[in-house]
């Protein structure tokens, strides 16, 4: 009996080890996702006061969630240029250099000046790094996704799927977490959110400035890593395309809008589960604002005024943080279920019950006679909605990648997932508020909203191939030699 040669027996050896492909594809999305929340808190408690004091709460919220979501309308460009170099020159370089534009953008943005230093240039430079996160995040998810599935075992590619999409709870909980160590550091007055002097002097700005410790450690994890055995595959057989956009457009078109549309509920849910629950629930109700602005003299206009729940922020955190933890532990639990029965399957179940969830906002999110009903309500609010987020965040890490042949996997999967960021993200905040303030205070129509974006969805859905059983190594795409 003869043994295996070396050749052989390296060629047969995974590239590179299950732990490592996990840790390098949970820790990137991790701090991508830890950045993006750090901008979306401040945007609600610093933003509006220190970049857009207009003098008037809701135009300053809207103005900031406006910088938020142009966030949005640059991820599909990151998108389609670090789709580009991961479909021509590999996955690895393509993931350092998006968390590398990730982590200076954010640093950045802790050392700008506000409006008062110099006036309306500070809200340029906030936008102008606010695109930078964009453009970083559009090549990042579908470059962590394609790592954890490309090196999935047989069988088991939605449940690696799911340790890229677990870096969205993971990185509020960090994020969230250093802002709550801020406030519990700093003295600060009760009420809806951290206004004290020292934090809007310098406090608000140790989050974004940490996250380049944590960009050093995703650096490292990912330096380690080798190209996948796919993409080498696809390179070995010819079929990597010089210009992979324009093959995935003309080739792929239509599962390009599919999986857009596929992610727009998703999108929806994400940022109206942090977001505008945290405006909503942090802004004061009106007999609080009205005694608020008693004490301190200045006139209230009930008839203009939105109110909100008026939860501390601290409270609120926490009750979001818990919420959290359900997305994670239901993210997790998407994976081996959509590889049991089937990723469409499992979206169509999830998706109807976003749609039936966006009909109970009423039921949950308005103001109690008794407080500590309220608190129920909103908690359970929260802890229901970040289930169904989980559930329906976990599979895309497989769903959007097996919608493409491996030479036009990054790109296709990015453009989809970021295009979808402009439909859903980037609209989301500023539609929840206008749908807020148009209905009084009352979250009905932002519910309804929710609602109606997951219908798009479930059609969607009805029109997507079942992908579960795709064949990753016979799936290089055309152009392989020998195939033409």
């Amino acid at each position: 009996m003869t043994s295996p040669s070396p050749t052989a027996a390296t060629a047969a050896a995974p590239a590179n080890p299950r732990s490592r492909v996990i840790l390098a594809s949970l820790i990137g999305t991790t701090i991508e996702f830890y950045d993006f929340y750090v901008y979306a808190t401040a945007a609600v408690l610093v933003f509006p006061l220190l970049f857009f004091p207009t003098g008037n709460d809701t135009t300053s919220l809207l103005l900031s969630f406006s910088v938020f979501g142009a966030a949005m309308v640059a991820r599909p460009l990151g998108a389609i240029v670090f789709g580009h170099f991961g479909d021509r020159f590999g996955r690895k370089a393509t993931l350092v250099a998006s968390l590398l534009t990730m982590g200076i953008a954010t640093f950045l943005i802790g050392c700008l000046p506000t409006f008062n230093e110099i006036g309306v240039w500070a809200a340029v430079l906030l936008l102008v790094l606010r695109l930078f996160q964009g453009f970083a995040l559009g090549g990042e998810w579908s470059g962590a996704a394609l790592v954890a599935t490309e090196n999935a075992p047989k069988g088991k590619r939605a449940w690696y799927g799911t340790f890229p999409q677990l870096g969205a709870p993971l990185g509020f909980i960090i994020a969230n977490g250093i802002f709550l160590a801020i406030n519990f550091a700093l003295p600060h007055p009760e009420g809806a959110g951290q206004r004290s002097e020292e934090f809007l002097a310098w406090g608000w700005r140790v989050p974004f400035l940490f996250s380049a410790v944590m960009v050093i450690i995703g650096l490292w994890v990912r330096l380690r890593l080798v190209e996948s055995q796919t993409f080498v595959k696809a390179e070995e057989k010819g079929a990597l395309r010089k210009f992979p956009l324009g093959t995935v457009i003309r080739r792929h078109w239509w599962h390009l809008i599919l999986g857009t549309f596929v992610m727009l509920a998703t999108y929806v849910l994400f940022y109206l589960m942090t977001n505008f629950t945290l405006s909503y629930g942090t802004k004061a109700t009106t007999e609080g604002a009205r005694a608020a602005a008693e004490a301190s003299g200045t006139a209230f206009d009930a008839a203009t005024y939105v109110p909100g729940l008026g939860f501390g922020y601290t409270d609120f955190v926490l009750m979001q943080i818990i919420g959290v933890v359900f997305f994670g532990i239901f993210t997790l639990l998407s994976g081996p279920i959509a590889d049991a029965v089937g990723r469409r399957r499992l979206l169509l179940w999830v998706t109807a019950l976003i749609i039936v969830f966006g009909l109970s906002f009423n039921l949950f999110l308005l103001p109690q006679l008794d407080p500590k009903f309220t608190g129920a309500l909103v908690q359970a609010f929260l802890v229901f909605g970040f289930m169904l987020m989980g559930a329906t965040f976990g599979p895309m890490g497989a769903i959007l990648p097996e919608l493409f042949p491996t030479n036009v996997r990054y790109s296709g999967s990015a453009i989809s997932y970021n295009v979808s960021s402009i439909l859903g993200a980037a609209l989301a905040p500023i539609v929840a508020v206008a749908l807020w303030a148009a209905a009084g205070g009352s979250p009905v129509l932002v519910g309804l909203y929710l609602s109606a974006m997951s219908v798009l969805t479930f059609i969607a859905l009805i029109f997507t191939p079942e992908t579960k059983d795709v064949d990753y190594e016979a799936d290089l795409g055309v152009g392989v030699t020998g195939s033409l």
